[in-house]
C-alpha cells in the first residue's frame, strides 16, 4: 500500500504501467511506489490495520498534493499505521512540512522520513528502482523459508526499504536477500519484530526455520518519529546504535 503524488508526462505514465508488470500483486507502480487494490487474506496485519493503512495513504497523499502540488515528488507507504515517506523535495523546509502534514493524519503512530533534499529522480532512475523491487520480491517468493506476503518492499534511488511484521530470523534473512541484489546501495529495515509464538497465537503459520546461517553485517538504527512528536528521522548511521526490539528503522549499507 503505497501512494505517490506527482503530475507525470504521458511517457512517464506509460513507463509506470510497464513497470507494474514487475510488481507482483500490485497493478501500478509510479516512482517505485505500489498502489494497493485491497485487503490480503495472508497479510499479518489485522483487517483493521490494513483498512487504516489504506486510509492513511490516501489522506496523506491528498493533503500533500493540496499543500505542495507539483513542487515535490513524495511516496507515502503505511504498514501497520507506521508511515514511510520517500521521494524528493527541493528544500529541507518542504521535507519537514511534508512530515508535519502526514503526522496530523488520523491513526498515524510513527513516521520514517526518508525524503531526499534534491531534484526529483529521472525516469531511468525510477525504472531502475522498479526493477530492483521486482527482483527482491521474486527472490523472497523463491525463498522457501520465508513467507513473501509478510514483506513490503519499496525502492527509492537504489535504497531499499523493507517493512513487515516478522521474526528476527525473517528480518535477517530478508535483509541478506535484498543486499545481494545488483544495484542496491542500502537496505533500511522498518520491521516490527515478533516471536514465532506470537504469530502462531494469531493464527499465522510460520515457515520452519532452516539450519543456522551466517549473520548479516552489523546494522545501524534510526528511530521513527512519533505522530505527536514528529522531528525528522534521518537515515544516517548514528554512533553506538543498537537494533530496536520492535519497530524503528535499521539501515545496513551494501558493501
Amino acid at each position: 500500500m503505497t501512494r505517490t503524488f506527482r503530475t507525470l508526462p504521458l511517457y512517464a505514465l506509460a513507463a509506470a504501467l510497464f513497470a507494474g508488470s514487475l510488481a507482483g500483486c500490485a497493478p501500478l507502480i509510479v516512482g517505485a511506489a505500489a498502489v494497493g487494490t485491497g485487503l490480503m487474506v495472508t497479510d499479518r496485519r489485522t483487517s483493521g490495520a490494513q483498512i487504516d493503512d489504506e486510509a492513511i495513504e490516501l489522506r496523506a497523499a491528498l493533503r500533500l498534493s493540496e499543500a505542495m502540488g507539483d513542487r515535490v515528488h513524495i511516496n507515502v507507504t503505511s504498514y501497520n499505521r507506521q508511515v514511510l515517506l520517500t521521494g524528493e523535495t527541493p528544500t529541507e523546509a518542504l521535507k519537514q512540512q511534508a512530515e508535519q502534514i502526514v503526522s496530523r493524519v488520523d491513526n498515524v503512530r510513527g513516521i520514517i522520513n526518508e525524503i531526499g533534499v534534491m531534484s526529483p529522480t529521472t525516469l531511468p532512475q525510477r525504472s531502475g528502482d522498479v526493477l530492483i523491487t521486482g527482483k527482491i520480491r521474486a527472490s523472497l517468493v523463491d525463498a522457501s523459508d520465508l513467507q513473501a506476503t509478510a514483506f513490503k518492499v519499496v525502492t527509492e534511488r537504489a535504497n531499499v526499504y523493507l517493512m513487515g511484521r516478522v521474526t528476527q530470523r525473517e528480518a535477517d534473512r530478508s535483509t541478506a536477500i535484498a543486499r545481494q541484489i545488483g544495484g542496491v546501495q542500502r537496505v533500511v529495515r522498518i520491521f516490527e519484530i515478533v516471536t514465532p509464538e506470537e504469530l502462531r497465537a494469531s493464527g499465522i503459520q510460520v515457515p520452519p526455520e532452516p539450519p543456522a546461517r551466517a549473520s548479516v553485517a552489523p546494522v545501524t538504527t534510526v528511530a521513527p518519529a512519533s505522530a505527536s512528536n514528529p522531528p525528522s528521522a534521518e537515515a544516517g548511521p548514528p554512533p553506538s546504535s543498537q537494533a530496536p526490539a520492535s519497530g524503528g528503522a535499521v539501515a545496513t549499507p551494501v558493501r
